[in-house]
């Protein structure tokens, strides 16, 4: 995996002037959001009051305790979910009163999506998964075919994983093709759930390495996880309690031989949440 960084660097096009440049744009804006849903004929508030700015290049990560809103934070934020109150600025569109129809092409443009669950489609296979969602955007050519293979390769998948069907993955395989399903339009915005919430250890530092590389490389992230050395991967982490951002803790880019300051400064900043 060591080579990942380099060329994600050459496929995505990214430079690092492009990502110096625009390191200080707000690309993602919340301005008193609210989400509430109905539980039993009351009113539950799982988002209160809460403003949120994220730049262009953030490796933005989500932590708090279990029903802190982390979830619904990020669904709401990338047009998965309607807030029920508030505005959503992406660039400088507001998205939060677009229809449904509006928010699927939305995202279609803008956003990648890498889940706990993957999601692949059964009956395809992992070449196929990867182009169903690009061809939507995209128009089929050669281009896009070897862009994608050039992606699985480079995330560990050779030749003869491409012709596999999901059940003859593994976890760790099959969380690949899906961050390369999410990846390959170039998305200006990566959203992930507890990525490695189902994955083992060695499966885990993988994928992490494919998210650490993807970020070095321009790739503004906003991610959901409870553990810590997923979060250590990102350069900001908020944390939530009752719905609003109560700690913003800064980090520079990931650095694996600054690993232990960088443990123990993360690690003292969530015991001070509470965490």
């Amino acid at each position: 995996m060591e080579e990942f960084p380099k060329v994600m660097y050459n496929i995505l096009s990214k430079t690092i002037y492009e990502r110096v440049l625009y390191m200080a744009s707000s690309i993602l804006k919340a301005e008193k959001l609210c989400k509430s849903f109905s539980n039993g004929g009351t009113q539950q508030h799982v988002i209160k009051n809460l403003d949120l700015d994220i730049t262009q290049g953030d490796f933005t990560v989500i932590m708090g305790s279990s029903g802190s809103g982390k979830s619904t934070l990020l669904y709401a934020l990338s047009g998965m979910d309607k807030p029920t109150l508030g505005k959503i600025f992406f660039g400088d569109t507001q998205i939060q009163d677009y229809s449904n129809d509006q928010l699927a092409q939305f995202r279609r443009g803008n956003c990648g999506f890498v889940f706990q669950s993957v999601y692949l489609l059964d009956d395809q296979t992992v070449l196929d998964n990867v182009l169903t969602g690009a061809l939507i955007v995209q128009k089929n050519s050669p281009e896009l075919v070897n862009k994608a293979k050039e992606l699985l390769k480079k995330v560990g998948l050779n030749e003869e994983d491409w012709k596999k069907y999901p059940n003859q993955l593994s976890g760790g395989e099959a969380q690949r093709v899906g961050i390369v399903r999410a990846i390959i339009n170039e998305p200006k915005i990566l959203f992930a759930d507890e990525p490695t919430g189902a994955l083992n250890s060695a499966s885990s530092c993988d994928v992490l390495d494919i998210f650490t590389g993807i970020h070095q490389n321009g790739q503004s992230i906003v991610m959901v996880t409870h553990d810590l050395k997923t979060a250590l991967r990102g350069t900001r982490v908020l944390y939530l309690r009752d719905g609003g951002v109560v700690g913003d803790y800064h980090m520079p880019p990931y650095d694996q031989d600054d690993g232990q300051k960088r443990r123990a400064g993360l690690t003292a900043f969530l015991e001070k949440m509470g965490w």
